[in-house]
């Protein structure tokens, strides 16, 4: 991936998970939904050998990102379930300090 590339996916995370924790606020299903999709992260990377740290949960997000658009998806402000795991991850982030 270009370094142009990879700072528009990671400005795309910042964006589609500043966006997603500010409607948990007002949606109380979809708070459910990220937690339970922060869980699933926390177990994938420790079943890696890995713990949830900052650079961690970067390159899981990264490479998630990067299959999802490899595969057609793209954020349309619908919560699909992409659009839930990468607010998810960008909650684990803002938990680690980043």
């Amino acid at each position: 991936m270009s370094e142009a590339s990879s700072e528009i996916v990671h400005q795309l995370i910042a964006e589609v998970g500043d966006a997603g924790i500010e409607e948990m606020r007002r949606a109380p299903g979809l708070a459910a939904a990220v937690d339970q999709h922060m869980a699933a992260v926390r177990d994938v990377i420790k079943a890696s050998g890995d713990d949830p740290v900052a650079e961690v949960l970067l390159d899981y997000v990264h490479g998630f990102v990067d299959a999802a658009i490899e595969r057609g998806w793209w954020p349309t402000g619908e919560f699909d379930w992409e659009t839930t795991r990468v607010i998810a991850v960008h909650a684990l982030l803002r938990k680690t300090g980043r």
